[in-house]
């Protein structure tokens, strides 16, 4: 029978029938799974986005909260005392949503402020600022805790931050549902979103700028050198092992053919280095 659409005939199935076939016999794993729509794509059954999209949803099912959590370094906190002015200079700065309040220690997770919570504030004065009453419950999760199962939670219980802590108890970092769902999607940025300045800045022929929170597979790529990530994920954990404390500022240490120097930092971490390489 002749096509009087005028259009292309795909073929005597749809594509639904195309998509199945390709998944006969049945996949026994994620990587054959991943395979089969690799094969999808090829076929111009679904699009490059939607196999990204699904091997994102792939990957997070085999991931753990330790994995993706944003580590305790990089968290902004609120101590449970700071004033109305600190605190909506933190806002500001952040620009973020959510922000962990602390008592005496950062293992004291009080709660979590709203930042929209602040806007009344506005209307009706600071003197009606109470920070305790302002505060969400906190949502605390193992590292261990699995990616989708999180995801889960986040739709279920209309909760968007959790609060990761290791097997002793102690914080080690937080996720958002905004973090879950740029590893299924890739990266998400909105208005407000800055662009990242470069972590590895180059000052001369052989001397360079590093964040010391620049993750050792983006510092291994840069200087096309096998630094191991299998303990520690940044520069910054690499050097603390290698030197067994934390270094004061100026203080050098020399891995591999790399010259290490803290340029900035506090009593908690580093967050600035100088490298440069030595000759061969």
């Amino acid at each position: 029978m002749n096509d009087d659409t005028g259009g292309s005939k795909i073929s005597d199935t749809s594509w639904l029938k195309q998509l199945a076939r390709l998944f006969s016999p049945s996949p026994s794993n994620s990587d054959e799974v991943a395979d089969m729509l690799r094969s999808a794509e090829n076929e111009s059954i679904i699009d490059a986005d939607a196999l990204q999209i699904m091997e994102g949803a792939l990957k997070v099912s085999d991931l753990q909260a330790r994995e993706i959590m944003i580590p305790r370094s990089q968290m902004k906190l609120i101590e449970s005392d700071s004033s109305l002015e600190d605190i909506l200079k933190v806002v500001i700065q952040s620009q973020h949503s959510r922000f962990p309040v602390v008592g005496e220690s950062s293992d004291d997770i009080q709660g979590i402020l709203l930042a929209k919570e602040l806007l009344p504030l506005v209307l009706d004065g600071k003197e009606s600022f109470n920070l305790k009453a302002m505060l969400r419950p906190a949502n605390i999760i193992p590292e261990s805790k699995r990616i989708n199962v999180l995801l889960q939670e986040f739709r279920e219980q209309r909760y968007h931050m959790a609060i990761v802590i290791d097997e002793y108890g102690g914080v080690s970092g937080l996720l958002t549902i905004e973090d879950v769902l740029e590893e299924i999607v890739g990266e998400i940025e909105d208005e407000t979103d800055a662009h990242e300045p470069e972590q590895i800045r180059k000052i001369d022929d052989n001397c360079y700028a590093v964040d010391a929170i620049t993750e050792i597979a983006d510092f291994n790529e840069y200087f096309d050198v096998g630094f191991s990530d299998d303990e520690f994920d940044t520069v910054a954990g690499l050097i603390i092992d290698e030197l067994g404390h934390l270094p004061k500022v100026s203080e050098k240490v020399t891995i591999n053919q790399f010259n290490f120097t803290v340029i900035a930092g506090d009593s908690r971490k580093i967050t600035q280095l100088e490298v440069t390489k030595s000759e061969s």
